[in-house]
């Protein structure tokens, strides 16, 4: 396994020899043009170098292949050696390299996916907040959005000058970024601090004229277009996440852009609840009393029809089986939940009061009935009330009765 290890390891090398001789086409091999960003370059390196690495192709065309995507990251992502391939071809950067080692590709790809060595940094994570509507989430939709973000500047890839002329090694720490300054600790006794350079700002190179369409910012504004595939039943507040779309900086490796997703407000009366779904139908009397046949528009456009035998009382609850949300990133519906309001009429019609009386044995305008207990204590009452009133009167003539016979006397 070791003798085949080595003698793949050094295949790889003499392709690598083959490719730096052949002077390829760099940008073509990774797929972007002259133009393009470290953060483009980057990721079409981290997609071609995955496709074509020998572990995972076993491909006779596949070792070649990852030779040339690693030699040509290799030279396009370090600004000196890109500048040098710009200008002088293939031809140039090997009488620059004259007398270095070549490169390792599968040290590269380590560094590059996780190695050893220190990974570049990661820049911040741009959250927004996406609104679709709840047809999209139930059906599913391609949605566009657009995002106002910072990218290099395509003028000076970053740089922030105006030409690779215009770039210079700092003659105050001499490309280095930092600075020995001496201190006195004692008297005859010096100690050296290394700080950062304060004329290039530790970048070991200064810039003599700045990049006209940056202004030596090295980035610009711009306004990019994207497209959210919606699955359907995506939860509410669920989070896609668009990898290195973010903000890009010559300083760091651009970081993400994550929208969490929501529907809107309105939704043509639907609600939400997980895989449920919410409806409130409004009935009249006669419908909760006689039944009913209504039809609604569901989220996808189909016609629901709401069917209810009898009576229906206010607040009753129907559940439509499999007519909720589709489960996410799995099968079959949720249930639809439909509440009846009932509404009564303000105000009665002289004809409706006797059809209504009539059908409830009740005379129109007569107040509620009463039943036996509630009747028999009613007639005791009132048979009590007029004995005591037959009384009061039987009393008062006697007293009259007798006042009329203590005249007499």
């Amino acid at each position: 396994m070791a003798h085949l290890a080595l003698f793949t390891l050094f295949s790889i090398f003499c392709a690598l020899v083959a490719v730096v001789a052949a002077g390829s086409d760099y940008y073509k091999i990774l797929g972007v043009d002259r133009h393009a960003s470290d953060a483009t370059i980057k990721k079409a390196y981290k997609k071609q170098s995955k496709k074509y690495h020998p572990d995972k192709n076993t491909t006779p065309e596949a070792k070649d292949k990852f030779v040339e995507v690693s030699r040509a990251y290799e030279v396009l992502s370090d600004s000196e050696k890109r500048a040098i391939y710009d200008r002088h071809g293939e031809e140039g950067l090997k009488q620059h390299e004259a007398g270095r080692n070549a490169p390792d590709p599968f040290n590269m790809f380590s560094n590059f996916f996780g190695g050893q060595q220190e990974q570049s940094r990661k820049g911040p994570t741009m959250l927004t907040e996406f609104e679709v509507s709840l047809a999209d989430m139930y059906s599913g939709n391609h949605v566009g959005f657009r995002i106002k973000k910072r990218i290099l500047c395509d003028h000076c890839r970053g740089s922030g000058a105006a030409s690779d002329g215009d770039i210079h090694t700092c003659g105050g720490c001499n490309g280095q970024g930092v600075k020995l300054v001496k201190q006195q600790v004692f008297p005859g006794m010096y100690a050296q601090t290394q700080v950062t350079c304060n004329e290039c700002g530790g970048r070991g190179k200064v810039i003599k004229k700045v990049c006209p369409h940056c202004h030596g910012h090295k980035v610009v504004d711009h306004t990019a277009e994207y497209t959210l595939d919606v699955t359907p039943g995506m939860p509410e507040g669920h989070e896609v996440v668009f990898e290195g779309e973010a903000d890009e900086s010559p300083d760091y490796d651009a970081g993400d852009v994550v929208l969490r997703v929501r529907s809107g407000k309105t939704s043509g009366g639907f609600r939400r609840k997980e895989s449920a779904l919410y409806w409130t139908e409004t009935i009249g009397v006669d419908e909760a009393l006689l039944g009913f046949e209504h039809n609604i528009t569901h989220l996808d456009g189909r016609i629901l029809t709401l069917k209810k035998d009898g009576t229906t009382q206010p607040g009753h609850v129907q559940v439509v089986e499999g007519e909720g949300m589709p489960i996410f990133e799995g099968t079959g519906h949720g249930d639809l939940f439909v509440t009846y309001n009932v509404v009564l009429p303000t105000t009665l019609g002289k004809e409706l009061k006797q059809k209504l009386s009539g059908a409830f044995g009740r005379r129109a305008g007569a107040g509620p009935e009463k039943d036996e207990t509630e009747y028999k204590e009613e007639e005791g009452k009132k048979e009590e009330k007029g004995q005591e009133e037959a009384k009061k009167e039987e009393t008062e003539k006697e007293e009259e009765n007798s006042k009329e016979e203590k005249d007499e006397l």
